[in-house]
């Protein structure tokens, strides 16, 4: 059985836009659709006497929100197998734990409750930072949203951290029938003496060298089975979050992975996609990928 796109829903507009997007993702990708609203109303609602069938308003409020948001996917695509359910849960405790068992987490920047003027609400970042799977917050600009670009924009990071990110992305592209656009930024690095190997002849072709020997490092297994997907490759000097935010206005999702290191507590997410989740022009994926305890990966300090 298909894992199910999972959607955290909250009745906010960010929420309906979530819903719109994912119902498009369901449809490319052949996906049930469930549409979740979390919240710990139980404890904040006035206590209801025993055997009362008087329900509790906020009760009553999510199941509204969640039959409207079925009704929306429904009328947007009916072929999209949609299923609801209501988590008396803290939303992002909910929805990490949902990630347990979906193909993808979707959510909005902002819900309900969120403070007018935060980029992104705590709940998308918070999700985005610890769920096992992917997570594509859905933000950006009109094009962005409506996925008129017919680009996939992938953040090539260390190939010990993005591999997931790779093939996520690979499958995105080719789901989407567009061109995969793959960028490396690269800088020179500072307060190195003029004596390092690399600094010897042109050093801007060195590093650039690297970085377009890793994008090969990247793509060759990912890309070994698609004959078709149109892949353009790009080095680019500068850096890598303001490389990718630019570059993200003419994408309709951007995709980088995310390091998750079993045992560790707190937000697990890097200086790019963090940057990514607040400022990009279309919506973001975070593509976990598992590194094991005893592995310290070779990255740069900016993922």
């Amino acid at each position: 059985m298909e894992l199910p796109l999972v959607v955290g829903v909250d009745g906010s507009e960010c929420s309906l836009t979530a819903v719109d997007w994912a119902v498009g993702e369901a449809a490319r990708r052949g996906l049930p659709l469930r549409l979740v609203y979390a919240s710990l109303w139980e404890r904040y609602e006035g206590g209801v006497p025993s055997g009362s069938l008087e329900r509790p308003s906020e009760q009553v409020m999510a199941e509204h929100i969640v039959a409207s948001a079925a009704e929306r996917a429904r009328r947007r695509n009916p072929d999209v197998k949609t299923t609801t359910d209501i988590l008396p849960q803290e939303a992002a405790d909910a929805l990490v734990h949902e990630g347990d068992e979906a193909f993808a987490l979707v959510t909005g920047t902002r819900g309900r409750g969120g403070i007018k003027g935060l980029l992104l609400g705590s709940v998308g970042l918070t999700v985005a930072a610890r769920a096992p799977c992917p997570v594509i917050v859905v933000r950006g600009d009109r094009a962005g949203l409506a996925g008129t670009h017919e680009r996939v924009l992938l953040g090539a990071g260390s190939p010990a951290t993005c591999g997931d990110a790779v093939r996520f992305a690979v499958q995105e592209a080719e789901a989407r029938g567009c061109v995969l656009d793959v960028v490396r930024a690269w800088r020179r690095p500072a307060h190195r003496g003029t004596d390092h190997p690399l600094l010897a002849g042109n050093p801007a072709h060195e590093f650039e060298e690297q970085a377009s020997e890793l994008l090969d490092t990247l793509l060759g297994d990912a890309t070994a089975g698609h004959p078709d997907l149109q892949v353009r490759r790009t080095t680019v000097e500068g850096p890598a979050r303001q490389v990718l935010v630019d570059r993200s206005a003419a994408a309709d999702l951007v995709v980088v992975g995310a390091r998750r290191r079993p045992g560790r507590f707190g937000l697990q997410l890097g200086r790019i996609a963090h940057t990514l989740l607040h400022h990009a022009r279309c919506p973001v994926a975070v593509v976990p990928q598992q590194v094991p305890v005893t592995e310290t990966p070779r990255y740069s300090p900016e993922e």
